[in-house]
């Protein structure tokens, strides 16, 4: 089940590799449609996603989470995550809000953007008392790739480990065979 995602997601998540927030403004609204095909579901299952990004995460939150992970590991990451004012939402229709601590973006070539998401997982009552594996997969991460209309696709990892190999190289385990796939993005005019 380890699954290291593509190579610019395992980039993003080294925190440091994300320039600073550039010209896609805050607050912006993202709609895609998601697909969960992963052994976490019996059939897969398919939903719009709304993003919402009130405001780009600075340097000094990618910086502070990436010396926490590279000193204390995952559990300090998630504690130091939490304690990060909230930069926007993302909600499903008939779910509740979750709440994102960590929004950066990143311009691609042509005019397009790489946008990563982080935040903590919601655990529930009987998974927090019960402890299943689950436990400690507690980050949800999400990438988009826009293009220059703000159009594109995205994936999610909604269960992740995140560890440090060791030749220093962090990795992300997804609890799920694989990440679910966010077709259809488009940036909100």
């Amino acid at each position: 089940m380890r699954t290291v995602l593509a190579a610019g997601l395992v980039a993003a998540v080294t925190i440091g590799a994300l320039a600073a927030p550039s010209d896609i403004p805050a607050p912006s609204k993202f709609t895609a449609f998601a697909v969960d095909t992963s052994t976490m579901t019996t059939r897969p299952q398919t939903s719009t996603v709304d993003v919402v990004i009130n405001k780009w995460s600075p340097d000094a939150d990618r910086d502070r989470l990436l010396q926490v992970f590279r000193e204390k590991g995952q559990d300090a990451l998630l504690s130091e995550l939490q304690k990060l004012p909230k930069v926007g939402y993302i909600v499903t229709p008939g779910s509740l809000r979750y709440d994102l601590h960590f929004a950066r973006q990143r311009p691609e070539a042509e005019g397009g953007h790489m946008i990563f998401l982080m935040t903590d997982r919601y655990i529930g009552a009987w998974e927090a008392q019960n402890r299943p594996r689950t436990i400690d997969y507690p980050f949800t991460l999400i990438q988009l790739h826009l293009d220059r209309n703000g159009e594109g696709e995205g994936k999610a990892s909604i269960y992740t480990k995140i560890t440090a190999a060791a030749d220093g190289t962090i990795e992300l385990e997804n609890f799920a065979n694989q990440p679910v796939a966010l077709n259809q993005v488009k940036m909100a005019k």
